[in-house]
Parts: C-alpha cells; structure tokens; sequence
C-alpha cells in the first residue's frame, strides 16, 4: 500500500464534519509551521482568516481596537443586522469601555471568595452524582455524570430551580449545537431556543423583584451600569451568556477530559499513584481538549498580522486547540502529561474576554475527577464515542462507559 500523500494548504478543511470525527491537528501543525495566518474560502462561505500560533493569537486578544468582538460578534456566522444588534448586548460580544464595565457588573459573583463558600456544596453535588452511577457498573458518562455538575452548579448560582435544570441543558445544546442536525435544523430553531430562554429569565426576574435572594438573578436585577439598572435585553443576554457557557464548556472538558484518561492509561496510572498531580492534570486536560476551538473578531482597519494583509471589516478567527499545540510554547506538545509545568494554555481565552467562569470550571472539574478517580478509577469505554458535529464547541454528545460498580 501507498502511504497517504502529504497534506497540503490546498486540502485545509474546517468544515464541522471534519472536526466530528476528531480535531485535525494535523492540519493545524501545517498551518502553524507555513501558513499562520491563512485564508480560508469555500464555496458555501465568504471566507475568514485563521490565526493558528499562540503569539499571534495573544496579540489578535489584546489589540480589541483594531480586532472587534462587536463589530460582527464572536461568532463565525453572520447574522442578519436586527440579530447581530441584539447579541451585541452579550458581554461576549461587546467591546471596551462598555464590555469593561458590564464585565465588573458580573464579575463579584466569581471571587476566589465565593467560590469558597459554594465549595462544600459543589463536593455535595458532586458525590451525589457520582453515587448515583457507581453501584451500575455502566453509564453514559456524558448525561449522567459530565452534564450534571455544571448543569446543578449554574442554575445554584443563578437561583434557577433544580428540576428546570434540565431545560437549560436543552436550550443549550439548540443553541450551540448550530451545525447538528440533531439539535439544530435551521437557524431559526436556535432563534426559537433562545426565544424560549428569555421567557423564562424574565419570569425568574419578575420573582427576583418581588423577593430578592442570595444568587446572581438578584444581582443582576439591582445591578447598576451609569446609573441605570439594566434594560430587559441587557438582562436577558447577561442570562443566557451565564447559563449556557456555565454548563456547556465545562461538560465537554469533564467528558473530553475522561476519555483523554481512558486513551492514556500510562498518565491515569500515575495520576492514581499520586494524587497531588490532579492540579496540574486538570490544566493538562484544559489544554488538550480545548472545549472551545476558536472565536472569532473582526478587523476594524487594514492590519499586518505574520506577513498577511488583513483588510477591514474582514473576519479573524483565533484557534485555541491550534495553540494549545504550539511546539515553540509546549515541548512535546503532542503528549499528553500530567505533571506538564508550566502550562499556560489558552483553554479559557486570554486577555479582556478571557473567561469570567475560569476559577470555577477549574474547581468543578479537580473535584469531579477527585471522586471519580477514588470512586471508579477504572472507567472504560462500552461504545462508540458520538461528537458533536461542529468547528466551534469541542464536544461529546454520548460516551457509554463502563467500570467495577462501587458502593
């Protein structure tokens, strides 16, 4: 047999169905290594930049006057201009002073103080999770044990009752799931999932009005930016920001985290032996998986970016995966360890936006993979590994598992 031909700039391909049978980090060494920013066209799109190397993306981050998160928001598609002014509302997609001052707005609801004192409920939750699935020797890791921390964290914070949990789980696999067809037929059953979302924040926020409690619905509804308390839009887009990055990122590191367990049993060994690496191999699980893959900006005037012209108004997509892979910043790049110090990956973004939940995905995940590696350190797979088709969120849909049932 013929070894397969070499892979070229022409056979570059980030459709979603390539990124469902596994991220193509092959061809991100081949765009890092001779083209780092690259120009992207296919017949179905009006073409994007890809910035590819960690440096790169660092200045693309920092440099918010000439690379905009509003200008065409954060994400790749294009809306239509009554669509793009309503997400232009979400922290995501805002740029400085107005993303600096609603940012502070959330920020006091994710200090290293509060997260303190929810730490003994989220252990709680999760050693509730894990009792549940332990003594069945089998389980999808994905609904039954990935998906229910965030999900019971989030709506916790956010004073959302716990059995609507599930609705937000919902809503957000309609929403980020825009390239499935399982979640998602049309654009428009995105709009109608978020339609749906703002019903019920807006009848949460009648509550909240009438009786205050400790949770950041509360805050939120006597939260002040200028003087003013924010509008009904504000408010609505500050919740669906919230609940659906507060569940979905973390989901699909705690499932992608797992597997990467499973594929290495030589570094899940050594992490059994000794559990004081479990810090440092969750950054290594932050790093490999990378649950988001890019973002995107767009250019606010002509700019020189790695020897490419970038034209105004045209897009700039920043590929996490891509530099979590950079051989000029990792050595050995591509192996998986669990003791990799330093380890400054850009799982969570980096600069203005980066992500305002880190500290508390972060506590989630060591306290997840503490119960599950003392309680079921043999997790195996009992079926095919289904992903999520599409080249924004790095996900895993279902992952039949099985291990020896615990008590």
């Amino acid at each position: 047999m013929r070894p397969p031909a070499p892979l070229t700039l022409a056979d570059v391909d980030l459709s979603p169905d390539v990124f469902q049978r596994g991220y193509p980090h092959e061809t991100f060494r081949l765009l890092r290594a001779e083209a780092p920013v690259f120009w992207y066209k296919r017949p179905e799109s009006s073409g994007f930049w890809v910035v590819s190397t960690y440096r790169d993306i660092e200045r693309v981050s920092l440099d918010q006057k000439t690379f905009s998160s509003a200008m065409g928001g954060s994400l790749l598609r294009d809306m239509p201009p009554e669509d793009l002014a309503q997400v232009r509302e979400q922290l995501i997609n805002m740029d400085p002073p107005r993303h600096t001052k609603y940012r502070r707005l959330v920020s006091a609801g994710f200090t290293p103080k509060m997260l303190r004192a929810i730490e003994p409920r989220i252990r709680a939750t999760t050693t509730a999770i894990v009792d549940r699935v332990a003594p069945k020797g089998r389980c999808d890791f994905v609904t039954e044990v990935a998906a229910e921390l965030p999900l019971q964290v989030i709506v916790e914070l956010m004073g959302i009752p716990s059995a609507d949990r599930h609705l937000i789980f919902d809503w957000s696999n309609r929403m980020i799931g825009f390239d499935d067809p399982e979640y998602q037929q049309s654009y428009e059953d995105g709009k109608v999932a978020a339609a749906e979302m703002f019903l019920y924040a807006n009848q949460l926020a009648l509550e909240r009005k009438a009786q205050p409690r400790d949770d950041l619905v509360s805050v939120l509804m006597t939260a002040e930016v200028d003087g003013e308390k924010l509008s009904e839009l504000e408010f609505d887009m500050f919740f669906v920001l919230l609940a659906v990055a507060g569940n979905e990122t973390t989901r699909n590191l705690i499932s992608g985290g797992m597997l990467t367990l499973i594929e290495h049993p030589a570094e899940r060994d050594r992490l059994l032996a000794d559990p004081t690496l479990l810090p440092s191999a969750v950054e290594e699980m932050l790093r490999w998986v990378s649950p988001v893959m890019h973002f995107r900006r767009t250019a606010t005037r002509d700019v020189e970016l790695h020897g490419q012209r970038i034209r105004a108004g045209e897009k700039v997509t920043m590929w996490y995966g891509s530099a979590n892979r950079d051989e000029t910043i990792f050595p050995h790049a591509d192996r998986f360890d669990v003791g990799r110090s330093p380890n400054d990956h850009l799982a969570f973004g980096f600069g203005p936006h980066f992500c305002l939940g880190a500290h508390l995905a972060r506590l989630e995940i060591r306290l997840m993979f503490e119960e599950l590696l003392r309680r079921i350190p043999d997790v195996r797979l009992a079926g095919p590994v289904e992903r999520l088709r599409s080249n924004f969120i790095h996900g895993i849909k279902r992952m039949p598992v099985e291990f020896t049932p615990s008590r």
